[in-house]
């Protein structure tokens, strides 16, 4: 069980602004794409770190090329361990952000045959989460964030958006992908947006 749920506290989560400043920043830079796809997937889908990188193109694209609208996993949170998988559903939006990036490994030379990683290095390699990790702290400095984040965030910030747009608990458990109720009740808790929403509201 999570320590959010254990404690009572709310997740930490990026606000709407510090959203929009990431996808903005890596969207509009050169050599940002294949990040922006990847946080763009972390906040469409609720994946894991090790989730992401460990997606194949056969997992996202289908026969035809395109990004497929669900994902079958097979690396996930007790894979080693579970003897069903799991899945997510792909916005639309975010499918065509999967089909641009598509066209861009093209371009670059990258390889997408099917057993081919979804996410990589330079070098060609699977994109590791210590590259991961990296690259959120680098992009965060060119966003200006005024905090420290950790990738993790970017689940627990997808999660309390779909509750915050939904305000159904249930779906945001399957959203999440867990197997309790109890570690999903942790996004039910008010955003510091949802504060300053309210506060701006007040009459005096």
């Amino acid at each position: 069980m999570s320590s959010y749920a254990e404690s009572g506290r709310a997740p930490r989560t990026l606000t709407e602004r510090e959203q929009r400043l990431l996808l903005k920043v890596t969207g509009e830079h050169r050599a940002g794409f294949r990040d922006h796809v990847l946080y763009a997937m972390a906040l469409g889908t609720g994946l894991r770190e090790h989730e992401l990188v460990g997606l194949d193109m056969g997992d996202v694209f289908d026969a035809n090329g395109k990004a497929r609208r669900r994902i079958v996993l097979r690396v996930f949170k007790g894979s080693d361990r579970s003897i069903g998988g799991q899945d997510v559903l792909v916005p639309e939006g975010l499918r065509a952000k999967l089909n641009k990036l598509l066209a861009w490994k093209v371009r670059g030379g990258e390889s997408v045959e099917n057993d081919a990683p979804l996410f990589v290095s330079r070098l060609g390699q699977r994109l590791s989460l210590r590259q991961v990790r990296h690259g959120f702290r680098v992009w965060q400095e060119r966003a200006g964030f005024e905090r420290r984040a950790t990738f993790h965030m970017l689940r627990h910030t997808a999660c309390s958006n779909l509750y915050a747009q939904t305000k159904d608990i249930r779906l945001t458990q399957r959203f999440a992908r867990h197997r309790s109720l109890v570690p999903t009740m942790v996004y039910t808790h008010p955003s510091d947006d949802d504060l300053a929403r309210a506060v701006e509201g007040l009459r005096f």
